[in-house]
């Protein structure tokens, strides 16, 4: 998945709902770690690195630039062939992540922490101190040394990885409903010009390693089809049955999200923000929340994949939920009518004004 497809708002929002003190971002060569990390907050330590010649820190405070490795040309490979240069860690560095200890801005920022701070036991401490005494926002090689391991496995920390920004996350969208109150099928009803299904289609575009729509339409399987989505027509009477045969087709996720058709504010940013919550917090569920008002979608963890394929007959995930009230996390939303949902031609009218 492309970082660039994350949005930055997302990722805050997840860090923030999860309660976590810090923020480190990884990811392979070219997945857009420094450009994201420079849109979150000013970047207090820097490194930049000379193709064959050296890697510098860069202390912003103080506007300090020290050489902290130099190339090695008779290494082998592609990584690692810079040899550590101890006194730019020792002086410059050691002296930035002091200052950052006591600067009063809510995170200290760095970009990056890689293998050569990890060869330098003083600076390792130091970064060690720094989490201890600030919230850290932090670009971390993505690589299997010790001290990066560690920083990335630490309990206060949410890890998000811009080579799989939203994980292995599954999606599927209800969309089996008979619109008894609506008085027909509301998801081919027209909203903002176009049928109501199309809005969830769209909003859930890019994110998620799989997606289904369950139905048992075939005029919702027809638009389906016709926006490249997969689509599932089934007959079978209750809610829990739509579940079953959505879960059966994400046996290969480590999490989905279940989704309501009928919610056509329900942005992009706040599915991406479910889909990266469940990538860094793999044992809980996640569900949205404006105010003390907590709705749809909801993604479940795949520990919770059995339990969501034998529900009781007519229950839906909110029986999970209450019966896990352990697992459950939330994240904030900006904006209620996100949660609302269409049961009328009256609730159609209202929703469609909002925004306009």
């Amino acid at each position: 998945m492309p970082a660039c497809l994350l949005n930055k708002s997302s990722l805050m929002n997840s860090f923030r709902s999860s309660g976590k003190k810090h923020l480190i971002i990884t990811g392979g060569r070219g997945s857009g770690k420094s450009t994201l990390i420079n849109s979150l907050a000013g970047v207090d330590i820097s490194t930049r690195a000379e193709k064959g010649k050296a890697v510098y820190l860069y202390d912003k405070a103080s506007g300090k630039e020290t050489v902290i490795g130099v190339f090695r040309p008779e290494s082998e490979g592609q990584e690692n062939r810079m040899a550590v240069c101890a006194e730019g860690f020792l002086g410059t560095g050691i002296s930035a992540l002091r200052r950052c200890a006591e600067s009063e801005s809510e995170f200290a920022v760095i970009d990056e922490i890689g293998y050569l701070d990890a060869q330098c036991s003083e600076y390792c401490d130091e970064l060690r101190n720094l989490f201890g005494s600030r919230r850290v926002i932090a670009v971390v090689r993505k690589q299997e040394i010790p001290f990066l391991k560690e920083l990335t496995e630490r309990e206060d920390v949410f890890v998000t990885d811009l080579d799989r920004p939203f994980g292995n996350a599954g999606l599927v969208i209800m969309a089996s409903g008979e619109g008894k109150r609506f008085g027909g099928n509301k998801l081919i009803a027209d909203f903002k010009g176009k049928p109501l299904i199309t809005h969830i289609l769209k909003a859930s575009e890019n994110i998620f390693a799989k997606r289904v729509v369950v139905t048992r339409h075939e005029s919702v399987a027809r638009i389906c089809r016709e926006n490249s989505v997969e689509v599932i027509v089934h007959d079978q009477p209750y809610r829990s049955d739509t579940i079953r045969i959505g879960i059966q087709f994400m046996s290969d996720t480590d999490s989905c999200v279940f989704c309501p058709a009928d919610q056509p504010l329900l942005s992009a940013e706040t599915l991406q923000s479910l889909a990266v919550s469940a990538a860094s917090q793999k044992a809980y569920c996640i569900r949205p929340k404006y105010d003390e008002t907590a709705g749809a979608p909801v993604a479940f963890p795949e520990k919770l994949y059995n339990e969501l394929m034998t529900l009781p007959q007519g229950k839906g995930g909110n029986h999970i939920i209450k019966k896990h009230p352990e697992m459950l996390k939330y994240i904030s939303i900006r904006n209620a009518y996100e949660l609302m949902d269409i049961d009328t031609r009256e609730d159609i009218l209202r929703l469609q004004e909002y925004g306009c």
